[in-house]
This record gives structure tokens, sequence and C-alpha cells, in this order.
């Protein structure tokens, strides 16, 4: 029985299988995505997605799709799909799909008349190369196929138009041919694991629709270029492999290359094997001695704070502490050379950001949890005593310790300088300055963690500061009304209920009394709880705005107004737990069922970025965030623990 499985109903109600999205991706950072029945919504979709080095730092769709038809005694059926103008679909190819499983590469069933066909995508792991198996399980009458790859050559930011400067020639390479449509772009080479007869007959596809761009704001219409088609003959129970790659193939290995790919992936037969599957297809290795994370698909990169809080979920919560220290290997001196005299580096975005040092710590934590405070300190007690000696000594120009030993972050009233980073006409949507809640559990469990790893070693100033941090957060955090302020600046606090303060109770180590603890709890779960994520802003607190839909404008004005997050989820569960201990299981395993049905909905198999605040809870953003994924890994874990005591 496959755990992810659509069968012919969903798949040929365009209204159910075009909200389904998959993503493969490989670790230099390419990938495809389209929906389930291959029709693009987006114009991020695309067989052959990869970045372009030469061009810019984003990826460029090569190939967009692969038109396939299926003809028998002079009949054609065409199993493409686009959407054009007045909402009209052609050629209608879905309506031939019976089954459609991906619990270890998508597979999708098609029967036309006698005939029962198969396709089967896996994407390389470490080369820019999807390839698709083609089988004929069963026919009863002479067979051919015929392929039709619509071209795009742009950037996932841009559509293309029908052009007079684009390049037709082709060259002929074994089993199939070669092409480059702009100066700047990788020749695309589109090759068979069988002798292919190619047919030049170049056309533009007018007028292709995205509805997800067109829902967005964005333009939505764009022209693909069609260089002509292959044909080739099949028989019953024979398998023919396409590979679209920017570098040739031996054809005769095409068989064996893509068995040993699908051999590698883990299979989605399961909710933890499906977030296993997922965390690994977030690996970024543009370079052999590098290891990073994106933070999500398709759309974002690697973003510094991100990186750190989504590491070990990613790593740790599937028994890949090795992967850890290489990304930590690659992070770290990123981290230390922006502390040494500023510098950005090149790959890890916002590294500046003030509570990134923090999280970096707080990941460090987390792997003496599971390999132990002897092999942490080892590897790197050294980084934390030069990053708390950075900012006890006042060189963070984001940070200022203060004389209540709490950490006070200027300008986020003109920038945004946390993780609620949406920005409207320059300015912060949520300007966030001063005395900021969950920099300073943050900053306190980092202090407490690091005479963990020091012992009697620890420098007098940290156990100062860890004293004065006990009085002045509670003085300073907690209200009247027993939650926690989401900042505080001179005389103004704000009382937004917002989900920042549960990282006042989910961080291993808390200024706050179980009491407190306990009354934080209580109003995140009255007020910002959800069955997809918790809530940025209660529906009681002024500027709700559940709903992260329209124009960009309106986006970026919802995104952190009151849309669910699951990476908050993660840390909401975590203060359950914390609270409740083992009597609190059960409801957080149940909080997780919510979180599984996701694996069937928007990006099957993953976490979509963010969730609606209200019923229903659609899935809105990116299509797979690594935060997310981390986060519900790591409550998985927990769980695991608890259950086996």
């Amino acid at each position: 029985m496959s755990y992810l499985k659509f069968d012919k109903t969903v798949m040929i109600n365009l209204e159910e299988s075009l909200t389904r999205e998959v993503l493969r991706t490989n670790r230099l950072g390419a990938y495809h995505s389209s929906t389930v029945v291959d029709c693009n919504t987006r114009k991020y979709h695309g067989l052959l997605v990869m970045p372009v080095p030469a061009l810019d730092d984003d990826n460029h769709v090569l190939l967009s799709s692969l038109d396939e038809t299926v003809i028998q005694h002079g009949a054609e059926f065409n199993l493409g799909l686009h959407k054009y103008g007045e909402n009209n679909f052609s050629p209608k190819g879905h309506k031939y799909i019976r089954e459609y499983t991906c619990d270890t590469v998508p597979r999708t069933v098609y029967r036309v008349g006698g005939v029962i066909f198969s396709k089967e995508k896996v994407f390389s792991m470490f080369e820019n190369r999807i390839m698709i198996k083609y089988t004929l399980e069963d026919a009863h009458s002479a067979t051919t196929l015929r392929f039709r790859p619509f071209l795009a050559f742009r950037s996932v930011k841009e559509l293309t138009y029908a052009n007079g400067n684009l390049n037709q020639n082709y060259t002929v390479v074994p089993n199939g041919i070669k092409m480059c449509l702009y100066p700047g772009y990788p020749e695309l080479f589109m090759q068979f694991s069988k002798k292919v007869n190619f047919v030049f007959d170049p056309k533009w596809y007018y007028g292709i629709e995205y509805s997800k761009e067109q829902e967005r704001g964005y333009p939505y219409k764009e022209d693909l270029f069609v260089p002509g088609y292959f044909e080739v003959p099949i028989k019953k129970g024979e398998t023919i492999v396409f590979s679209a790659g920017d570098s040739q193939v031996a054809t005769t290995r095409l068989k064996t290359l893509y068995d040993t790919e699908v051999a590698a992936r883990t299979p989605r037969t399961s909710f933890y094997n499906c977030l296993k599957n997922s965390a690994q297809q977030f690996y970024f290795r543009p370079k052999k001695q590098d290891a990073y994370l994106l933070a999500g698909y398709p759309w974002f990169k690697v973003r510094a704070r991100d990186l750190f809080l989504a590491t070990p979920g990613c790593t740790l919560s599937i028994d890949d502490p090795v992967r850890f220290e290489k990304i930590m290997a690659t992070a770290l001196p990123a981290l230390r050379a922006f502390m040494e005299d500023g510098a950005q580096d090149p790959v890890i975005q916002e590294i500046e950001q003030p509570d990134v040092i923090l999280w970096a710590i707080w990941a460090i934590q987390q792997y003496a949890k599971v390999v132990g405070i002897d092999k942490a300190r080892e590897l790197y007690k050294e980084f934390i005593d030069e990053a708390l000696e950075y900012i006890m000594s006042q060189k963070h120009p984001g940070l200022k310790v203060m004389d209540s030993g709490l950490l006070f972050a200027d300008g986020g009233r003109d920038k945004a300088i946390t993780w609620m980073n949406s920005v409207v006409n320059g300015r912060p949507v949520v300007p966030r300055s001063g005395y900021i809640v969950e920099f300073n559990a943050a900053w306190y469990n980092a202090l407490c963690f690091s005479r963990e790893m020091n012992g009697e070693a620890t420098d007098k100033r940290i156990d100062k500061l860890i004293s004065a941090i006990n009085v002045s957060f509670p003085n300073t955090f907690v209200n009247g009304y027993n939650y926690l302020f989401d900042y505080v600046n001179g005389s103004f606090v704000d009382w937004s209920v917002r989900p920042n303060m549960i990282f006042a109770v989910a961080l291993p180590y808390s200024p706050l009394t179980r009491m407190q603890m306990r009354s934080v709890l209580d109003i995140v779960t009255k007020e910002l709880l959800t069955p997809k994520g918790i809530r940025s802003l209660s529906p009681k607190s002024e500027g709700y705005r559940p709903y992260c839909t329209g124009p960009q404008v309106e986006r970026d004005l919802a995104y952190h107004q009151g849309t669910a997050w699951p990476w908050l989820l993660g840390a909401y569960l975590e203060a359950y737990l914390r609270v409740f201990g083992k009597s609190g299981a059960a409801f957080a395993g149940r909080m997780l069922i919510s979180m599984e049905e996701e694996m069937t909905n928007h990006c099957i198999g993953t976490i979509s970025e963010i969730y609606d605040g209200n019923p229903p809870f659609t899935g809105r953003g990116a299509i797979s965030f690594a935060m997310n994924v981390a986060a519900i890994l790591r409550i998985e874990e927990m769980l695991k623990k608890y259950n086996a005591e």
C-alpha cells in the first residue's frame, strides 16, 4: 500500500490535482518541480531548473516540460497538459491518468485504450540532470512514443516570449540532440537510452498561463519554444529512459544510472520518512568542500538564521551528525569572518542579523544533546567563547549588552532585524527594536550553555550576567496579564500577543519560573495555536491579517500579521513537553497528525512555508521550507524518546 497515492478521481479533477505540487532537488541547487499532473502553474516550475552562475545568482528554467504522445494505428493520444487563456486546458492528457504515487520517485500510470503506460522521474543527486523512465506495461498492437520538449532558457523570475534572437540550431549527439537557445546558457543535452528519430519542426507555443503567478499579481503568460519532436517505437514490457542535463551522458548507462539514483532515495513510506526525504532535499553543495542548507524551495537561498535554526532538525534528527559537522564547518568560519571585520559571506545571506550568533550557539547545544557534551566541547567550545566575548565586548554593531544583562537591539524601526522581516515601501511591516523577547531568551540560554560547557572555568562575567538576567528578564517582559511583551523600548511596550515569547519556555534554559512558563504557554495555546502552526499575531490584536494572498504588497502586509508558521509549532510543542513532561506527549502527537495531513497537500511529502491563520488553514508561500521540516522532525524525535520510556 502506497503512502503517497492519488487515484483517478483526484488526478482528473483539476481543482484537486493542480493544487498539489511535487519537488525533487539535487545538492547543486537545481530542481524539478511541477504539479502532480505535470501542468506547470508557476514560473518556477520546470523539468530542469538549475543555477547558471555565468549569468546571475538565480535559478533558470531550461526544460519547462516534455509532452508525451502515444501513437497506435495512426491515432495520437497526447498526454501533455498546459493552461491557456479563458481557462482552456490543452491537450488534456490528465484524463488518461489512472494512478499517481510518490513513495520512492513520482510515478504516473496512464491508460489509453488498450495501452497501459507508466512514467517515473528521478533527479540526479550530484548532476544537473532529470531522468524519466517510460515503461509500456501493456499493449495489443505496435506502439510509438513521441516527445515534444518545451524549452524556456530563462530566469525563474522572468517569463519568455517569442523572439527572433533565439538560436534554433541543434547538434546531434548519441540518441538525441543538444541545444543552447541564448548566449551565456549551458547546452541542454536531451538523450534517450534507445536510438530515436528527431524531427526538426520549430514552433512557438503562445500564451501558456501560470495560475499561481496570476493569483500573486505577477505577469503570468509566456511563450515556449518547441524545436521539434523525438519518435521511438516501444514494445510491450520495454523501458526507455530519457535524460535532460547540462552535460552529455553515456546512453548505454542511462538505465543503470537511473536505478542507482533511485536506490539512493529514502522511500517516502511514512510521515517520518517524508520529512527525512524533504530534509535531505535542502542540502546544498555548490563546491565539494562546502555544505549548506537552503532555506526553502523554490525561491529561497542560504539564509544565516534559517541555516542555524534548521540544521539540527535536518541532520541530527535524521541520525546524521556528520552532516551537521560539515555544515557547521562551512558556516562558522563565515560567522567568524563577520565577527572579525564585518565581512559578508558570498553564499550565506543576512549573516549580520543580530540573533544569528545566538541561534548558532543553540544549534551547537542541540548537537551536544545528541553526541555528548565532551564532543561538542572539543569541536565548538572555542567558537562559543569567541562569540560571547564578541557580544560582551560590545563589538556587534546591532547589539548592546546593558547593565541589566539584557541585550538591546537598535535600528529595528527602520529595517527588519528579526525573523519577522517583511518590508513594504522600504520599512518593516513589524518594526521591533529595543529589548526583543526572543533575542533575550536566546541570549540567556547561550550564556547558560556556555557555563555548562566551561564548568568551573566559566568567565565570571557570564555568571554575573546570568544572575542579572534572572531578575531583569521577568521584570522587563512579564506583564500584568501574565504573558510577555514582544519587545520593550524605553517607555514603549508592545502588548501584541505574538509567538516570540514561546522561546522563553521552549529553550533549554529559561529565566522564567514554572508558573510564568505555564502562563505563557496558556496564552499561546488560547490565542495563537492552529492545527498547522502558531499564528504570528493573535486575532485579538490590532492589525490581524490571517490570509497571505493577493499581490506582493498585500502578502507582505499579512506575512507576519496572523499567518501560521509550523516551525513555531515545533517551539510550542517543545515548550509544552517541557511544562507537562510525558503527560503532554499524547497532545503533541495529536498535533502532529494535522501536520501529517500536509504530506498529501500543497507540495506532497513536505511542509509549506506558511498557512492561513483562519480555517481551512491553506498552505501558502514557498512549497517546501527548511525550518518547518526541521522543527517537526525534532518533535518527532522527542516523542519517540517519551514513548520509549
